[in-house]
């Protein structure tokens, strides 16, 4: 098994059992265990078979250490991040996210939901994984077991102000995933008709992937809610750390949008606080954090980079273009649940369908995010830079060139030879015709 393969920039990821197995969980566990350094470690899981085996011996690590672990049982990740902050201990969530079903991995994050990615812990827990040693403590720690779930609920509704809701019908698409157990207790008491779709908890996924950035995927929620006149659809991933808007013409709602409509509603209630927007964001994101009193910060791609500079000035949201949502009285850790609510708030306030309310926030056409496989990623960027000499420029991820009427960003994969193309013009035609010239460039 090649470490270098399954330890991301923000987790460990990978096959199960050919690149991730009981012997190798216990080794993280352990290593974690020793890396925090703490008396208590949290462990959630998701719904994959292999979860329950591999939490198990990552527990069985983590206690020979001399840790004590809290076995938070089937959960979303938001919850184990939400636990990781209460209760101030560091916590380890057993998911692939959107992955298939042969894949799993863990989620890793410090007391009080601090990132755990390449440079904050990763790369240190990886080199004591690599020497293979487990230490056994003199004293073995124990295990309880906890249900946080519906305390986490009640910290999700805390973000809204319940008496501004009203009757909506909500159709939530959890794709055998996490969100089929906490989406309904998180909804629970609220005046929403709540509907789930595949809401059984079943790791092999028989419906449709738990990937709602592919829009193949939103195919049976985006029928489901126009064919009862629903309100809204929310679309969840695997863990359910993300959440993907339907309109109620059964029309996906972008990342950008999403972020807009969640800080403007933000900022209405705390007017003056700093938001916090990756670079591949629209640029209605940071116009909107400046209409509604706000101060827009953009930052680089990645949950680890948003927190840090969440930590850094003191922002009070945090959004990404790929439906990361990160609050900052969630410990800035992001959640999928809590953004949904917020958005619902937003929509009871305005009084008008999320097909009308969210125009003001779509000004400009843009690319979606386009992958090219390329040879050499860092000899394209710098010879689609050079063709643009005469545009503003900045490397904070990757290259972003702005021409004024239209800009783009374009940024090398972390893991594979893939270069990512994000751009946004006035309009579609604009916006389709530099496309298909920045794309010419980058396969010539």
């Amino acid at each position: 098994m090649s470490l270098d393969n399954i330890f991301k920039a923000y987790d460990v990821r990978g096959l199960y059992p050919d690149e991730i197995d009981e012997s190798l969980a216990r080794r993280i566990g352990n290593a974690f265990a020793r890396f925090t350094g703490a008396a208590t470690v949290l462990v959630g899981r998701d719904m994959r078979p292999s979860s329950i085996p591999l939490s198990a011996a990552f527990i069985e690590g983590v206690t020979k250490a001399g840790a004590d672990v809290v076995d938070l049982g089937l959960c979303s990740t938001d919850v184990v991040y939400y636990a990781s902050g209460h209760f101030d201990a560091p916590g380890a969530m057993f998911t692939a996210s959107h992955n298939p079903a042969q894949y799993n991995g863990i989620k890793l994050c410090r007391a009080g939901a601090g990132p755990v990615g390449q440079d904050t812990g990763l790369v240190q827990i990886k080199e004591t994984v690599a020497a293979g040693t487990i230490e056994k403590a003199e004293v073995a720690g124990s295990v309880t077991a906890r249900d946080v779930i519906d305390a986490f609920g009640d910290h999700v509704r805390s973000f809204v102000d319940v008496s501004n809701l009203r009757p909506l019908r909500v159709v939530a698409d959890t794709a055998n995933g996490m969100g089929g157990l906490v989406v309904p207790r998180v909804f629970a008491g609220l005046p929403f008709e709540l509907e789930v779709l595949y809401g059984e908890l079943d790791g092999t996924f028989p419906n449709h992937p738990a990937d709602p950035i592919q829009i193949e995927n939103l195919a049976d929620l985006r029928e489901r809610v126009v064919r009862t006149r629903a309100d809204i659809g929310l679309a969840f991933d695997g863990d359910a750390d993300r959440v993907f808007l339907v309109d109620d013409r059964g029309e996906p709602v972008s990342g950008s949008t999403t972020t807009a409509i969640v800080a403007k509603g933000i900022l209405t209630r705390h007017p003056g606080e700093t938001v916090v927007h990756n670079l591949i964001c629209s640029k209605a994101v940071p116009e909107v954090i400046r209409e509604s009193g706000g101060i827009p910060v953009r930052t680089r791609v990645g949950h680890s980079f948003i927190k840090q500079v969440m930590a850094e000035t003191g922002a009070i949201f945090g959004g990404e273009h790929s439906a990361h949502y990160y609050f900052r009285d969630n410990w800035r850790a992001d959640s999928g649940s809590i953004a949904a609510l917020v958005v619902l708030e937003q929509l009871c306030l305005a009084g008008v369908p999320l097909s009308e309310l969210r125009k003001p926030f779509e000004r400009y056409g843009d690319s979606g995010e386009i992958n090219s496989r390329v040879e050499d990623p860092d000899g394209v960027i710098e010879r689609v830079a050079a063709a643009y000499a005469d545009c503003s420029q900045d490397r904070l991820d990757g290259l972003t060139v702005d021409c004024g009427s239209w800009w783009f960003n374009l940024r090398a994969s972390n893991t594979e030879p893939l270069l990512r193309l994000n751009l946004e013009a006035a309009d579609r035609a604009a916006c389709d015709t530099r496309t298909a010239e920045v794309l010419a460039l980058i396969k010539a």
